[in-house]
């Protein structure tokens, strides 16, 4: 290998000029002969960088870099684009998810990342691993402008040491991101100023137009979403963790489900928030850190994530006192998405490297604003597959505009954004996973009970809790169950910490039995309705567990 040597800049700074990147000019554009180019640099130069040049960067009371995303403060699904090319372009499940885009349209995103990038006073460099199972795991290189954006991915992949990042070499992706400089809409196949695109056979990301750290780690995510499948293991939109006995639980969830705080238990061990994989020896975190919302978040409530928040842990879009520079938790006037990104080492309990055995228990979540799914419900195999494939859960009235009253929300394999195969195909491999290692599946609402939102109640954090907790330790296992109307599913009728009451939706209504009755057609016509656009590749016995009206 070629030796690094050092160049002082204009400032007097000393930055590392590395041979081994200048062999990669010409492959993804960028002029890495530039003396202000900074790789895997320390967290402490990325605060004082990030303070120095970018506006509405501070640091919290608890040590925490407190920075902006710009006007976007969340991803842009409907920018998100794949290209169409001859290697890939047969296997991906093409449609509102994913949306062709041109070869050619493609280098003009990428030359104008590239050009943007080339002309910035300082780039950063981040090369580190998406998968901690050293068979399956990704080199992915990021090269941004904003010292925040790499802070972030610092925390989001998994960090090298000093001996795998001198023995790094070629990168398996790379992501560019521009996102401070705008796509140009007349492009073809731009539908705004942002673009964020993936293509497959250059191994590339570009990233345009938006400034939402995110877009980096979900890109991440589609990425391994289409490869691991492909390399013939399963990767999921979940979070896991591990018992003192080392049994692994998967949690599924769309956002505001639970699934970050019901995966962070002090009495079990954390392998992960929100990316695995499943292979034959059991499964891996993609991750090297956790992203978690933070709205409401409380030291009570939440004290693994709270503690989490500190020196390295990036916040985005708080607002916070400005002589205290104490965050307020609950101000939502930026936006509802406020978010901090922390390396997973900053949870106590987290089980490193972040492997942990085949699944016992897998958990699916789903916060039900229309008050009628059971608080815990058993699933079949068949059930599994037909809820993993719907990923229901629902919007409530006042958290967008124009959302009126509960709103259900589909989204595939609880995470539809970042499939790139058909659903089918992944809950096909999570039913041959489920028969293979005699795993149990939940279903588990976290939403409303005794009505509908504004009239029920939400269900209580601790019955939740105590719902998980008789999963993990074998009661829910051997508890008797009574089948719920429609929907056909088992439900307990005592679970220890939890009121009887509570666990039947029908006994829990205070309405009427026609309100009752209504509120449950009603969202078993909505499950029909949205899983008719998979039957034609769902089996038959699949189709037969989806509610009967």
């Amino acid at each position: 290998m070629a030796p690094s040597y050092s160049t002082k800049s204009p400032t007097g700074s000393i930055y590392k000029h590395d041979a081994e990147l200048d062999a990669s000019v010409g492959k993804d554009g960028i002029d890495y002969t530039r003396v202000n180019l900074l790789r895997n640099t320390s967290v402490a130069k990325l605060y004082e960088d990030a303070l120095r040049y970018e506006p509405g960067t501070s640091i919290s009371s608890a040590g925490a870099l407190v920075t902006s995303s710009g006007k976007k403060t969340g991803r842009s699904p409907k920018d998100k684009r794949i290209v169409d090319e001859e290697t890939t372009s047969e296997d991906i499940w093409w449609g509102p998810v994913n949306t062709k885009l041109s070869e050619h349209a493609f280098l003009i995103n990428h030359e104008r990342a590239v050009d943007y990038l080339n002309t910035r006073e300082r780039l950063y460099v981040f090369d580190g691993f998406a998968g901690w199972d050293p068979k399956y795991r990704l080199k992915i290189r990021v090269v941004c402008a904003r010292a925040y954006h790499s802070l972030f991915m610092h925390n989001m992949l998994i960090r090298p040491t000093a001996e795998e990042l001198k023995n790094y070499g070629e990168p398996d992706f790379t992501i560019l991101n521009a996102g401070a400089f705008p796509a140009n809409r007349y492009t073809t196949g731009m539908t705004s100023a942002t673009s964020v695109s993936i293509n497959f056979k250059l191994r590339q990301m570009v990233i345009l137009g938006t400034e939402y750290a995110g877009e980096m780690k979900k890109g991440v995510f589609t990425i391994m979403h289409y490869l691991m499948p492909k390399a013939g293991v399963l990767s999921l939109h979940s979070s896991a963790n591990q018992g003192p006995a080392g049994d692994t639980s998967l949690f599924f969830g769309l956002s505001g489900t639970g699934k970050t705080t019901l995966s962070a238990d002090p009495a079990r061990a954390l392998i992960g928030d929100d990316e695995h994989v499943w292979t034959d020896t059991g499964v891996f975190n993609i991750e090297g850190g956790c992203y978690a919302k933070t709205i409401d978040l409380s030291a009570e409530k939440e004290p693994e994530i709270f503690g989490a928040i500190r020196f390295g842990s990036v916040l985005e879009n708080v607002v916070f006192d400005e002589d205290t520079r104490v965050v307020d938790y609950t101000d939502k006037s930026l936006t509802e998405n406020t978010r901090c990104a922390y390396p997973i080492e900053y949870i106590p309990n987290a089980l490193l490297p972040c492997i942990g055995a085949h699944p016992k228990n897998i958990i699916m979540l789903t916060c039900d604003a229309f008050g009628v799914l059971p608080p815990v419900s058993k699933l079949t195999s068949a059930q599994a597959m037909y809820h993993f494939i719907s990923g229901y859960t629902a919007k409530i009235a006042g958290t967008e505009e124009g959302v009126t009253e509960p709103e259900a929300t589909f989204s595939a394999c609880f995470g539809q954004p970042f499939l790139v195969l058909h659903p089918t195909q992944y809950a096909t491999m999570l039913a041959d996973k489920i028969h293979e290692h005699k795993a149990n599946v939940w279903l588990i609402n976290t939403g409303w009970n005794g009505g509908a939102y504004g009239t029920g109640k939400r269900i209580a954090l601790k019955y939740s809790r105590a719902i998980i907790d008789a999963i993990h330790n074998g009661e829910l296992a051997t508890a008797e169950y009574e089948t719920y109307p429609i929907f056909g599913l088992d439900i307990p009728k005592a679970v220890t910490g939890v009121p009887s009451e509570v666990l039947n939706p029908a006994t829990a209504w205070q309405g009427t039995a026609e309100e009752f009755n209504g509120t449950v057609a009603k969202l078993a016509k909505l499950f029909n309705e949205n899983f008719a656009k998979y039957q034609d590749q769902a089996t038959e016995d699949v189709i037969a567990v989806g509610p009967k009206l």
